[in-house]
């Protein structure tokens, strides 16, 4: 694999910056910097931005409305996004649920979904993780029983991301119980407007509302929204959380936090020096930016063997191990950088004798604190590394 860039990638590397510096609106890159928490508005009205250029579903096909790219294009747009400080775009229904429905769905669920998806119509949650089914996700226990053309669920979701807003969900329910676990799951779409949906929401540390309890009591949807065929959704369930890994990973955000990272360093004096003189804390740096420039050229090898492939493989759980653990550390890294002045207020700063502008670390420790959860969701990096010496060591 040739890692230099052709000519035509750099001047596509050209056009997605200054598509970034003339179309992103300043409060939008305001707010990322901040390292607060977006609004649905917020992110609803970046989407469309991103639609509007044809550029918001990154990893679709030309065919579904997507721009076609290869894995260097995508790679390309990652790392300008975050260098302009964009969002993340939401991963639900654009990288998770539209791959699913055009590999396994049938041609009625996609012409229906995967346009209201990319007009931002419908906003998608993911129902995998249980109480007692987050890892270990075969053994859910939900349950969905076939009642003539409709389905009847009972049975909670947890840590389900953004369900507050949600409109929809999919869900992975158990559909027949009396077999191995992983051959009686089903892949069902709800409404989340049914009749016997409740969202509970779930303070997390840092104090946000970012996950939520979904409870189904009763709820009935109907048969055409199973996806893929009945008892088959382990398959497809793997499939999607390949995808989510590969996103997970985050490698563009961490190339920016390691900047971050340097310049606070250089501007926070200890002991009369800058802290990035400090051999112990410049050690630290840079044994993250080694494990970084290893992980891009991992994540690019993966993307051309996605490409190839048509999907992401195994392999994937290498990205999301290391990219978690990458990312973690930088944000430790800049947590300490600020000492007491990383406390989640944003005035903390305000008064102080700190030479560091609070613009962008105000919230480093509730920054830090929420990025905890990194190496369990997706499956937790125990899991990965299961993963990986079984389908890769074959131990």
């Amino acid at each position: 694999m040739d890692l230099n860039f052709t000519p035509e990638e750099e001047a596509f590397r050209q056009e997605v910056r200054d598509f970034f510096k003339e179309n992103l609106p300043d409060d939008i890159r305001d707010a990322v910097r901040q390292g607060g928490e977006l609004t649905k508005e917020t992110m609803e009205r970046y989407h469309a931005i991103l639609n509007k250029k044809g550029w918001l579903a990154t990893t679709w096909p030309k065919e579904y409305g997507g721009p076609g790219w290869g894995p260097v294009e995508r790679h390309i747009f990652d790392e300008e996004s975050c260098a302009a400080y964009a969002p993340r775009i939401v991963p639900f229904g654009l990288s998770m649920l539209g791959p699913v429905l055009q590999k396994f769905g049938s041609q009625e669920q996609k012409d229906y979904y995967l346009p209201r998806i990319l007009n931002g119509d419908d906003w998608w949650c993911q129902g995998y993780s249980e109480p007692g089914a987050g890892s270990d996700l075969a053994s859910l226990k939900t349950r969905a029983v076939r009642d003539g053309d409709e389905w009847v669920i009972n049975g909670q979701k947890t840590w389900t991301t953004l369900g507050q807003h949600a409109d929809w969900i999919f869900c992975l329910v158990r559909t027949d119980p009396d077999v191995k676990q992983q051959e009686g799951i089903s892949f069902i779409l709800v409404d989340m407007s049914t009749p016997g949906v409740e969202v509970r929401p779930i303070k997390l540390i840092e104090g946000g509302h970012e996950v939520n309890e979904v409870f189904f009591t009763d709820v009935r949807v109907p048969y055409k929204n199973l996806v893929g065929e009945e008892n088959k959704g382990w398959t497809i369930a793997k499939y999607l959380l390949t995808h989510e890994r590969t996103g997970i990973a985050g490698v563009g955000f961490s190339m920016l936090e390691l900047e971050e990272v340097k310049a606070l360093a250089k501007k926070v004096i200890r002991n009369g020096k800058p802290l990035s003189e400090d051999p112990l804390f410049a050690a630290r740096v840079a044994q993250a930016e080694i494990d970084l420039e290893a992980m891009k050229l991992t994540n690019l090898r993966m993307l051309f063997t996605a490409q190839k492939n048509g999907a992401p493989g195994p392999e994937t759980s290498i990205l999301k191990i290391k990219g978690t653990v990458i990312n973690q550390e930088l944000k430790d890294l800049g947590r300490r950088a600020l000492g007491p002045n990383a406390a989640p207020f944003p005035k903390s700063l305000a008064g102080t004798n700190l030479d560091v502008a609070p613009d962008g670390h105000a919230n480093n420790a509730a920054r830090y604190f929420n990025n905890r959860k990194t190496s369990i969701f997706g499956g937790s990096n125990e899991i990965q590394r299961n993963i990986l010496t079984k389908t890769m060591l074959g131990l």
